[in-house]
This record gives structure tokens, C-alpha cells and sequence, in this order.
């Protein structure tokens, strides 16, 4: 946005975060009891919801069935009033469908597919707040929700957005930092492997700052990670006390 000011003389962002810093992260595990699998997350003020069906039958045209794999069915929905502009967004929007085709090619990656032949697994992500790094919230969501439905991946996966802005890589940014023409890099990856899974770019960028922003979503996903794992053991924690009590 012109006139706005995203790093001050003194190096910090309008959150207060340095450039090299996540936005807070909180995670709960386990928020529906309908749904197999489920997942809150708050990156900042950017707030999503995950619920995950599955594996199960094949729904609607048995066709569909792929016969060495599972199929991934995924849903990706922005709220009304996820922002300031609190106009409706049917589902089968172009920037919906954008991201989820980007919701199941990231999964599909992950998700050992070969163990569950001719069914399917849902994956519902729905963004309740938007402010900034929505899909990378949907995928770090996801994960969480897929991992509380028991379903097999080989490895966690982690997402992150950053953003380049007065010739300076912003790690994790807000709506302000991806507002008006700066750039921005959302990454997903296998953590453990370091294996990428997404990439993807908005605006352009020179060459010269790729590696630079590259490395910073990187190092964004390695952090996210090591939230994530904490929430998992975290639940499985509380789960365990539960069933002992």
C-alpha cells in the first residue's frame, strides 16, 4: 500500500515482529467430535478451521474411484466475514477453486495414497479471519486435522508465506505486508526430508532476491514445524491422561 510504512527506521514491522520473526501461532487439536480428524489454527489474526472425513467409501460416482490410490477431495472456503469487506464468496469462486486444487496437490504429495485404494478422504479448510498467509494457515491446519484422523503421511507437512517488501524478506506476513504490488512466496514442505510439496508466488520478483526469500520460507516452515509437533504431543498427551483417568 503506498504511503505505508512497513519496516521502521529501527527495523521492526507494524505487528513489532523483526523481519526474521513468525506471527504467534496457536493450534488445537480434536475441536470436532462429528468429523474424524479436526484443527483450529491462529496464525496472528489469521484464523482457520479444518475438519477431515475418511478414508471412506466413494461418494457420488463410483468413477471417480481410483483403483491403486485414495482420492483426495478437498474444500477450501473463505468465511463472510473472514474481512473487512463482508461480501459473500460462493465456493466455486476463481480463487477457491485456485486453492483448493493447491489444497490437494499438497496433500497428495504427503498423504501415503497407496494404502487406501479405491476410497476417499475429505478435507474441509475454511478460513474463519484473513489477515495474510491464509493458505499457508490452511495447509499447517490440515496437517494437524490429518494427523488427529489417524491417516498415515510421511511426514508432516508445513507451510509458510513471506514477502518482500522495501528490499527486505518479511517472514510470515500479514495482510498489510502482502497488500499492494510487494511480493510474496508461500512454500509448503516435508520438514524432516526438506522435500517441497508447494510453491507458489504472487507479483514479481528479481532474481537476485529469490535464494534470499526462498531460505527465509524455509526457515519459516522448519519453525512452524516444531509448533506443530508440539501441538501433536501435546494432544496425544492430554488423550492419554483422559483415557487413564
Amino acid at each position: 500500500m503506498a504511503g505505508v510504512e512497513i519496516i521502521s527506521n529501527e527495523g521492526f514491522r507494524n505487528d513489532g515482529r523483526r523481519p526474521n520473526e513468525l506471527r504467534k501461532l496457536q493450534c488445537k487439536m480434536g475441536v470436532f467430535a462429528q468429523a474424524d480428524g479436526s484443527a483450529y489454527i491462529e496464525h496472528g489474526n489469521t484464523r482457520v478451521l479444518c475438519a477431515v472425513y475418511g478414508p471412506h467409501e466413494i461418494r457420488g460416482s463410483r468413477t471417480k474411484a481410483l483403483h491403486d490410490r485414495v482420492l483426495i477431495n478437498c474444500q477450501y472456503s473463505m468465511a463472510t466475514f473472514s474481512t473487512g469487506e463482508r461480501k459473500q464468496r460462493p465456493r466455486g469462486d476463481r480463487k477457491s477453486t485456485e486453492m483448493t486444487m493447491h489444497l490437494r496437490e499438497t496433500f497428495e504429495a504427503a498423504i501415503l495414497t497407496q494404502l487406501y485404494p479405491r476410497s476417499q478422504i475429505d478435507i474441509f479448510v475454511e478460513v474463519l479471519q484473513a489477515d495474510g498467509g491464509n493458505f499457508a494457515a490452511c495447509v499447517n491446519a490440515a496437517t494437524l486435522a490429518l494427523i488427529d484422523a489417524g491417516i498415515p503421511m510421511k511426514d508432516y507437512v508445513s507451510a509458510c508465506t513471506v514477502g518482500f517488501a522495501e528490499d527486505q524478506a518479511l517472514m510470515d506476513v500479514s495482510h498489510l505486508e502482502e497488500s499492494g504490488h510487494n511480493a510474496a512466496l508461500t512454500l509448503a514442505m516435508l520438514p524432516k526430508s526438506q522435500h517441497i510439496v508447494l510453491l507458489e508466488m504472487s507479483s514479481r520478483l528479481h532474481l537476485d532476491h529469490l535464494r534470499t526469500l526462498m531460505e527465509m520460507a524455509e526457515k519459516g516452515c522448519k519453525d512452524v514445524f516444531l509448533v506443530l509437533d508440539q501441538a501433536v504431543r501435546d494432544h496425544v498427551s492430554e488423550a492419554t491422561q483422559f483415557m487413564n483417568t
